[in-house]
């Protein structure tokens, strides 16, 4: 088996326009046409390949924590996602300096979905 990358990842929301609203106008992914599946969704594209999926109708909790189940997207300047993410007014921790000298930043997605914007620095 040779694993190439990571495609997607697959998000489960209540409310797919206020979640379309969460992560192409906080997060400023650039969404994707999707094919028209029997359930509502949307699709947004992280870097060069990979994406996001939204799946919506979301009826169960969402168990979602820093150190639990969440996600990472790498960003370029963890100072500059700061400054735009305070310009939006969205609530998140950090930035955080890792034990490995990396950075993040946490925030939470409307239905609960913990997301780690990271700076990655030093590599292990």
């Amino acid at each position: 088996m040779n694993i190439q990358l990571l495609n997607h990842v697959a998000v489960h929301v209540a409310d797919v326009k206020v979640s379309i609203s969460f992560y192409r106008d906080i997060l400023g992914l650039p969404q994707l046409p999707r094919p028209a599946f029997d359930f509502p969704g949307a699709w947004f594209r992280i870097g060069q390949t990979q994406e996001i999926h939204l799946i919506g109708n979301r009826t169960e909790a969402v168990h979602s924590h820093s150190r639990g189940t969440h996600f990472a997207l790498q960003v370029d300047n963890i100072k500059a996602v700061e400054t735009e993410l305070k310009a939006k007014n969205a609530t998140f921790t950090g930035p955080k300096q890792r034990p490995d000298g990396n950075w993040q930043i946490f925030i939470v997605d409307p239905d609960g979905h913990w997301i780690e914007l990271c700076e990655i620095r030093n590599t292990i």
